[in-house]
């Protein structure tokens, strides 16, 4: 799913608010994970789960195409951990596909 089908989702199950009106408060909304990320915090929606920032050591890759060997540079990367409410569903949802058939 894209932004702008979330957004119109969004919008078409809230139809009191505008797309301008969702688009901005979700542009907001990740602008603020990204703020409170690049400041070292951690973010936890209760129900879905927490975003957080990992290190990565600098380490040796190798490039599947080629097979060349690639040397990464230490970084810092987001990481998103799900909640066990979100996993459960998630789960759930997979098992009465399979289920189904």
């Amino acid at each position: 799913m894209t932004r702008s089908e979330l957004i119109n989702l969004v919008s078409g199950k809230s139809r009191h608010l505008e797309q301008t009106v969702v688009d901005k408060a979700m542009k907001d909304l990740f602008d603020y994970i990204a703020m409170v990320l690049q400041r070292g915090d951690r973010i936890e929606v209760r129900g879905f789960g927490s975003f957080s920032v990992r290190y990565r050591k600098a380490r040796m890759a190798r490039n599947p195409k080629t097979g060349a060997i690639l040397h990464t540079e230490e970084k810092y990367m987001p990481y998103f951990k799900p909640g066990k409410e979100l996993k459960e569903r998630v789960n759930e949802a997979y098992l009465n596909e399979t289920k189904r058939g």
